[in-house]
């Protein structure tokens, strides 16, 4: 990064509070942090752990979309100013134009084309930056021939060795779902459709370079129209494409503008990733077919609604691209580099033009009344990208990080050479925060950590000597080193696996070498719970909640006592016993995206007649309820749902109660049913 990125203001004493913890959980801390916000002037309480292993940041985790009607498309000035934020791959030929651009000609029919967009001059563009391109085929008004010839062109005639190409953008847009906004000349425009197209895409695409990777179009979990079927179809849009052109894809893409009224309501959607993360990948391993494992998955746009060149913004880039990164998405981008004025606001005390660009595009309303700053000028979340360049760098590893307050988000990874690196964020527009740094398997050396910060109305990143007061609406990323450099720590296991019951897991995982034992962690918020330790290569962990998600790590130990760094994480979810006295099937039976018609079927297996019966579950997040239900009395407080009867259910009987759902979030199922206090099974 540049050093014209940054300003240098005083520094002397680090006032970073450091409680360095490397043993178990310290005393009167909780894995599962209370998430209420914290009164101003008090401390918020962060745990950092490094035997908490997540996602390794790949060589092109930092994106951003460029499109073709964006007069400054490869210019050296944009094509530096990215470089200096650290973006790796940049986006081509810009959003919904995808599906109505030809690069042979460099047309855009119905659209708007730039002079000196095309496609060598974007990558010429991506080349200055130090990045790569993902390139969209044209799915609506193109054919697979013109896309294969664009791979011949890219990386046969030209040698580019562009890698990532998705076939089309948003496609399940094009009105199959009644809203229409994406271009698509094909008489059938159902996910069958597009499923079929992407599979010859695919083929004529990789006959050329085999080597190339394919994406196809999916939606994001919780968000329209994921769920929903429509009329003739057997599933919902990723439901079909994945059952169907899952063999001939290397990775799904997906788009993700959360919403919000407000900016506080915007910045608590990142709360939703790590379940639209989930289901995604549940959806690819059920229904894309054998190696759905190899299946990654990219986040090519994402924005806010309110807020987008003011603080907010920085705000949600920093915490998005996080979040999304530490759960395995291998590259987020965001939308995009310019964009022109939207609608003109104030926004934390600044002015926002409602312009979804990084850069400013220079241009005025109507009549010069309000005009933005000179053209390529950062925006907020500009530097936000830039701090994430500092922070999420190629092979650094992210690690578990959980805080006490609702209103500070806290993110970590762990680099090669053992430095520890926090990302803190403070979402209170009003009033500061002074956080106390806990760290879990790892010990930071003494002396003053480093301490970049972006705040509301900064027109730089700073270095700064403060790592432990967060002014409102702050970003500040502190880098530690480690006490001793872990040069002769063991090799870290390799992917875990885990096989479960209703009760047990037997987690598993490669030999890390000679002379080691190994240590099992459940990642817990912040602080994770050692589940047990063995000298073989698997272990079974016992006494687990049926239907409860877990994620877990393995580390290693010598007969030094040295620990290795974190392996990647597994997730399971554990079942529920195979041969209850109770039967629960739940169903989605109707969705309409925010919203479903459910279904109950509750079976009696036992010999004897349940007189009276109450059925028990649990919603697992908050933004799960149940609006109103039938054939039974229902009840919900908090996330706990009781649906209870006065009727009486004869053995073997089956009663079916039915209710009508909301979510405004990725919708997770409840896994684990109690019927009179027994668990049942799940089917």
């Amino acid at each position: 990064m540049r050093s014209s990125l940054f300003r240098r203001v005083a520094t002397g004493t680090v006032l970073v509070v450091v409680a360095a913890a490397v043993g178990g959980v310290p005393s009167g801390a909780s894995g599962a942090a209370s998430r209420a916000s914290t009164a101003a002037g008090s401390a918020v309480r962060v745990d950092v752990d490094a035997r908490a292993g997540l996602a390794t940041v790949g060589d092109v985790a930092l994106g951003v979309n460029h499109a073709i009607w964006d007069s400054q498309l490869g210019t050296p000035a944009v094509a530096d100013l990215l470089g200096d934020a650290g973006v790796r791959i940049v986006r081509y030929p810009g959003g919904s134009y995808a599906d109505i651009y030809h690069w042979k000609d460099h047309t855009a029919p119905g659209g708007y084309v730039a002079p000196d967009t095309d496609f060598d001059t974007f990558m010429a563009g991506a080349r200055r930056t130090g990045a790569e391109p993902m390139i969209i085929a044209n799915y609506g008004t193109g054919t697979a021939q013109e896309a294969a010839d664009w791979v011949r062109y890219a990386n046969v005639t030209k040698g580019y060795g562009a890698r990532y190409w998705t076939i089309g953008n948003e496609n399940y847009g094009n009105g199959h779902y009644g809203s229409a906004w994406e271009a698509d000349d094909h008489a059938d425009k159902s996910p069958k459709e597009y499923a079929a197209q992407v599979t010859a895409y695919a083929q004529a695409m990789k006959a050329v370079d085999p080597t190339i990777k394919i994406g196809a179009v999916l939606t994001m979990p919780g968000n329209w129209p994921d769920g929903i079927v429509a009329a003739g179809d057997q599933g919902s849009w990723n439901e079909e494409v994945l059952t169907r052109a899952g063999a001939a894809i290397d990775f799904v893409d997906v788009h993700w503008y959360p919403g919000g009224s407000t900016p506080a309501e915007a910045l608590t959607k990142t709360a939703h990733i790590k379940d639209a993360v989930y289901l995604l990948r549940q959806q690819i391993e059920r229904y894309a077919g054998a190696g759905a494992g190899r299946i990654k998955i990219s986040m090519t746009e994402t924005n806010v609604d309110v807020g987008r060149n003011t603080q907010p913004g920085a705000l949600y880039l920093a915490d998005v691209y996080s979040g999304l990164l530490e759960q395995g998405v291998f590259t987020v981008h965001w939308w995009n580099v310019h964009n022109g004025l939207g609608t003109v606001s104030t926004v934390a005390g600044h002015t926002d033009y409602g312009d979804y660009g990084l850069l400013s595009s220079g241009n005025c309303t109507a009549g010069n009344t309000v005009c933005q700053p000179p053209l390529n000028t950062p925006f907020a979340p500009y530097y936000a990208l830039s701090l994430m360049g500092e922070f999420a760098r190629s092979g650094d590893q992210f690690i578990g990080a959980g805080t006490n307050d609702e209103l500070v988000s806290a993110h970590a990874v762990r680099r090669a050479n053992g430095d520890l690196a926090v990302l803190l964020i403070n979402k209170d527009p009003s009033s500061e925060r002074t956080v106390t740094l806990n760290y879990h398997g790892f010990t930071p050396a003494t002396g003053a950590p480093s301490v970049l910060s972006f705040g509301n109305g900064d027109t730089a990143i700073s270095t700064t000597a403060d790592g432990q007061t967060l002014a409102p609406y702050e970003i500040k990323l502190v880098t530690l080193h480690p006490a001793a450099p872990p040069v002769a720590a063991p090799k870290a296991p390799g992917q875990p696996t885990a096989t479960a019951t209703d009760s047990t897991a037997t987690i598993s995982w490669p030999p890390a070498g000679a002379g080691v034992k190994y240590e099992v962690f459940r990642q817990n918020g912040g602080i994770s719970e050692q589940l047990g330790e063995t000298t073989a290569t698997s272990l079974t962990v016992r006494n687990l909640s049926p239907g409860r998600r877990y994620t877990v790590n393995v580390l290693s130990r010598d007969g030094a006592g040295r620990q290795s760094a974190s392996s990647p994480p597994v997730t399971f979810t554990t079942g529920t016993p195979p041969a209850a006295a109770c039967t629960v099937k739940f169903r989605d039976t109707n969705d309409w995206g925010n919203g479903y018609v459910g279904s109950i079927d509750i079976t009696n297996n036992g010999t004897a007649p349940v007189n009276g019966w109450t059925l028990t579950f649990t919603w697992p997040t908050t933004w799960q309820s149940v609006s109103s239900g039938w054939s039974a009395t229902w009840e919900q407080t908090s996330r706990t749902v009781r649906v209870t009867s006065d009727g009486a259910l004869p053995a073997g009987a089956t009663t079916t109660a039915g209710f009508v759902g909301a979510y405004s979030g990725p919708n997770v199922l409840p896994a684990a049913f109690t019927l009179n206090g027994t668990v049942c099974t799940s089917v």
